[in-house]
């Protein structure tokens, strides 16, 4: 295989001992290190531009705002946005989705109204749904996979009925690494008028996302996943579905004009950004684009896909491992489960050889009951991870496997 794209040295923390091990991170799809850029970046802002943005006349306040908004066109030609004021900082994908399942239901959404949602979703992007059903008195209608992760598209498309109003789909799931069809799911959910929603969270660092090519409506995704700080996502909305949302949150910012009596609303993406900004944040996450842009999204996928070749073939090597997600279209996630053993006792084990890994049910507790398992171990790859890390893995696994008897 070629080098990782992303060498180690830019990532002090993968320099860290556990135990007396080298640290091998294999937590990706939980959240990815920062390179030293994206930390430098949220220094720079603190020691040396720290100021609130937009409506301050001062050069400290003039010079944030510059790069707060230097951000916002950052990511929309990262995601291949029509326009800048599609972008909408939020604090990550579950608050995104969250905005859209709030703001998009108060509008569209009656009693009896379908949503239809695949029924293997995090639960941020179930949850919401859940939610709204219940407050609109709506119905959530499931897509179905197979035993392999793969949705019957077939079934989805015999879902649609003349009460259907939104699709909500995952494009990568965090459990299966499946990846879904989401821009032919979107051509059938527009055939019958309807929007779609894509829970990106899991593929925006690991393939070029184009919004405008896979047609949806909205597409959330959160900065920690792709090499950014925690705590800032984005929410990408079709400019003409955003303007026709009410507001999600009041406060400051989002208004253009207040009386005691009644206020009106600023302009996008402004109405859906109320109140002080993490502005460090969204630096951080623009640092943290430059940095994926360094090396092309291109170079990681193909990187990437070679990487879980080699992984999955290492792993199915290892006696009485099975792997859970075998579709054959998968981003950079492996869940697995050794015999009968618990997949927490597997991960404990391995942390004190300097693995980290996921253990549980990882937020999709439908996947689990669909596969009659209390939870999974799961290994995610990032664009720093090499086939030493896969095999000081494997290794890990044949030396703790006696012990999980």
């Amino acid at each position: 295989m070629t080098q990782a794209p992303f060498p180690h040295t830019d990532f002090e923390i993968l320099d860290t001992k556990v135990y007396n091990h080298p640290l091998v991170y294999l937590d990706n799809a939980a959240t990815t290190q920062k390179p030293r850029t994206v930390v430098d970046a949220i220094s720079h802002y603190y020691t040396h531009l720290n100021s609130n943005i937009h409506r301050g006349a001062h050069y400290l306040a003039a010079q944030a705002t510059e790069l707060y908004e230097q951000t916002r066109h950052k990511v929309a030609q990262f995601i291949g946005a029509a326009k800048p004021c599609e972008i909408i900082f939020t604090r990550g994908t579950t608050e995104s989705i969250n905005l859209v399942a709030a703001s998009f239901s108060q509008m569209a959404l009656r009693e009896g109204d379908e949503i239809i949602v695949t029924a293997m979703e995090h639960h941020s992007n179930l949850v919401p749904w859940q939610l709204a059903a219940e407050r609109h008195k709506a119905v959530l209608r499931f897509v179905p996979y197979s035993d392999e992760g793969v949705l019957d598209i077939e079934a989805y498309r015999q879902l649609f009925t003349p009460r259907t109003r939104l699709v909500a789909a995952t494009h990568v799931s965090n459990t299966l690494g499946t990846v879904n069809p989401v821009a032919d799911m979107a051509r059938i959910a527009h055939s019958h008028g309807v929007p779609m929603l894509v829970d990106g969270a899991q593929a925006v660092a690991h393939t070029p996302i184009d919004v405008q090519a896979l047609d949806c409506d909205f597409y959330c995704f959160s900065a920690h996943k792709m090499y950014g700080p925690m705590g800032i996502g984005v929410l990408y909305g079709k400019e003409e579905r955003l303007n026709a949302m009410p507001p999600y949150h009041g406060g400051g910012e989002m208004i253009a004009d207040v009386s005691l009596q009644r206020s009106t609303y600023n302009v996008l993406p402004f109405k859906f950004e109320a109140g002080t900004p993490s502005v460090a944040d969204v630096l951080g996450f623009g640092a943290a684009i430059d940095y994926l842009q360094g090396v092309g999204m291109n170079v990681i996928a193909d990187y990437e896909k070679e990487l879980l070749r080699y992984a999955t073939e290492r792993l199915l090597s290892v006696e009485n491992l099975r792997i859970i997600g075998n579709a054959p279209h998968k981003a950079s996630v492996i869940s697995f489960l050794i015999g009968n053993a618990h997949p927490y006792d597997t991960g404990m084990l391995l942390d004190k050889l300097g693995i980290a890994v996921r253990t549980g049910h990882h937020c999709t507790q439908p996947i689990m009951d669909r596969y009659g398992i209390p939870g999974t171990v799961r290994a995610s790859f990032a664009a720093y991870t090499t086939t030493a890390d896969i095999d000081a893995l494997a290794s890990a696994i044949i030396r703790i496997a006696p012990m999980l008897q």
